[in-house]
């Protein structure tokens, strides 16, 4: 099975592209052609007019999470294409979230109204349980916390109630497809833990092989302990392809990229790989 990946936003940008806080990556199989998240707004329409990418040629979306910058481009998408498409996300992308540091407080949720996106074509199919695209291809789920070493960013609030509460991410969402070499799993901020999501994937696939792991990993504040025993795991079922995107920062890609060598690759914003 070929997989080909293009980067639409990202933090860092190749040249003529335009980088922005944010993720969206356009997977393409012989079959199903996946635009995971949408990135924060502004770069997404920008980068696939460079790259000369339509997006009708877009078969479903997949949302990681509820975030504003993995949502922020979705009303472009929508408008520009002018037909519908299913998207598939946790039911709690809708909930309020909020980052507070340093006694800042700020909306990080889904900037749009949910009537608003399927007005333009949107529709929504929204599961805690794992759904299967294809016979290969799956999301995540909610994904539980197995590896005692991964976990969620304490700034990261939701509302409940009208009071607000340490988010654990419920919404947390990723999906593999299966090929030959093994599972390809792509993440969009992995707020629950990359080991966590690649055990998870091993588990719901019945497939222990991890050829490649691309997308956004959350190591950006990740302590030393952490990202050591993250690399210790990855090299242990041995990953075949590592690309990192947005969440990871640039001391966790700087580390992973002098482990890794020439199986990582760094996933800016105007990129294409070929997975297989």
């Amino acid at each position: 099975m070929a997989i080909n990946i293009t980067t639409l936003t990202e933090n860092t940008a190749t040249r003529n592209f335009m980088a922005e806080w944010g993720l969206s990556i356009l997977i393409e199989t012989e079959n199903k052609c996946i635009l995971l998240d949408s990135g924060s707004g502004l770069s997404v329409a920008y980068n696939a007019q460079v790259m000369g990418i339509d997006f009708r040629i877009i078969d479903l979306m997949v949302l990681s999470h509820g975030h504003f910058d993995h949502t922020g481009g979705l009303k472009d998408i929508l408008e520009i294409r002018n037909k519908s498409i299913d998207i598939i996300a946790h039911p709690s992308i809708w909930d309020a979230t909020y980052s507070i540091r340093d006694n800042d407080r700020r909306y990080i949720g889904i900037p749009f109204m949910r009537e608003q996106l399927e007005g333009l074509g949107a529709r929504f199919i929204l599961s805690t349980e794992p759904v299967w695209i294809t016979e290969n291809i799956v999301t995540s789920g909610e994904v539980p916390f197995v590896t005692g070493y991964e976990e969620i960013d304490h700034s990261l609030y939701r509302m409940d109630n009208n009071s607000l509460i340490r988010d654990t991410l419920p919404d947390d969402l990723s999906f593999a497809i299966k090929t030959d070499k093994g599972l390809a799993v792509f993440l969009g901020c992995a707020h629950r833990g990359m080991m966590n999501i690649i055990i998870h994937f091993q588990k719901i696939t019945g497939d222990e092989r991890i050829y490649s792991v691309v997308g956004g990993t959350h190591l950006i504040s990740a302590s030393q302990e952490r990202l050591n025993r993250t690399i210790a795991d990855l090299k242990k079922i041995g990953i075949q392809k590592l690309g990192v995107s947005h969440c990871t920062g640039f001391e966790a890609s700087a580390r992973l990229a002098t482990e890794f060598k020439d199986i990582f690759f760094l996933n800016s914003a105007g990129s294409r790989h070929q997975l297989l």
